[in-house]
């Protein structure tokens, strides 16, 4: 994203803060009008001439682009670990993590350590967390169950 003075076409074709189409300008014109608002000229792509650019508020491009470069980054992986005999509050506290970690962007795995005939057990405890954090999230995976272990992952909303 340009913007301002870093601008060094000629002429622009431009749009005012309210999305009204102001023509093509001289880029000092623009420059002048936008130090005049108050706001900042950006130019959305270099591709075309003259080149597109909007007079937006100041400080709103740079939050736009720090989302859109969150955006563009994968989510992360975090795991929690959960035993199938786990305690009510242990429960909540666990699952409040997990909604942190979703509501933050990242991707949840909940992995379920099981012995002997836990099996049924964690899967139920994996089905009940699923249904928990619908609100903020949505499972990837099916409950999987392989040795030692059950497991399912968990999506943010976007």
């Amino acid at each position: 994203m340009i913007m301002n003075e870093k601008i060094k076409a000629l002429e622009v074709q431009l749009t005012g803060v309210d999305g009204e189409d102001l023509g093509v300008v001289s880029t000092t014109a623009a420059l002048a009008l936008a130090k005049k608002l108050k706001v900042d000229l950006v130019c959305t792509s270099m591709m075309s001439s003259p080149p597109p650019c909007r007079l937006i508020r100041a400080g709103a491009a740079k939050q736009a682009a720090q989302q859109e470069r969150k955006r563009e980054q994968a989510p992360k992986l975090k795991e929690l670990r959960f035993t199938p005999q786990i305690e009510d509050h242990d429960y909540e506290t666990k699952k409040q993590q997990a909604e942190r970690m979703l509501i933050a962007g990242d991707a949840v795995l909940l992995v379920v350590r099981i012995q002997g005939k836990e099996g049924p057990q964690a899967k139920a405890l994996l089905e009940r967390l699923v249904g928990d954090l619908k609100t903020v999230g949505n499972r990837k995976t099916a409950v999987q169950i392989s040795g030692k272990q059950a497991a399912v992952q968990i999506d943010p909303l976007l």
